[in-house]
């Protein structure tokens, strides 16, 4: 019980904090049906951290789910730092779940989510692409594309903003 207070405790810190900076808290929630819906949505999780035991593919449900904290890009953050949120994202209809260029075993792995596409096959069914920094990949091959992304609650200032080198 005391746990449970001194999470609902730092949120509401956190909600008085975004409160006195004048910070909008608004939660998010995006549906992907298309290519360019999953645009919007891998925009909105570039630079996503992920473990890697916070990810996983159910046979049985025939579903990807990850676990992230995604910066919040659409947060303005005069101070140049600006937000994480906790956030869960999901693909449905999943055949078939491949990964590579990271060891799934290391369950405390971080890995950094740089962009996710679809690749258009036997219409409707394609491939969705999870590429993360340093080579790693997800690859779901699907039915048909249906991702849903949505924050969670959770709140923080990020360490710094991500930039990246453009060779």
């Amino acid at each position: 019980m005391l746990a449970l207070w001194a999470r609902n405790a730092q949120m509401n810190a956190m909600t008085l904090d975004a409160i006195s900076t004048g910070t909008a808290m608004t939660d998010l929630k995006l549906l992907a049906l298309d290519s360019e819906d999953l645009d919007i949505v891998s925009a909105h999780v570039q630079d996503a951290v992920v473990r890697v035991g916070d990810m996983g593919y159910s046979k049985s449900d025939r579903r990807f789910v990850l676990l992230i904290n995604r910066y919040a890009w659409e947060v303005s953050d005069p101070g140049g730092r600006g937000q994480r949120k906790r956030a869960g994202l999901h693909f449905d209809f999943v055949k078939a779940a491949h990964a590579e260029g990271f060891d799934l075993n290391a369950k405390d792995g971080v890995l950094e989510l740089l962009a996710i596409s679809f690749a258009a096959g036997d219409a409707p069914e394609g491939d969705v692409l999870l590429t993360f920094a340093g080579g790693g990949r997800v690859r779901l091959e699907v039915e048909c594309l249906e991702a849903r992304l949505r924050d969670l609650g959770g709140v923080w200032a990020a360490k710094a903003q991500p930039k990246h080198d453009v060779d």
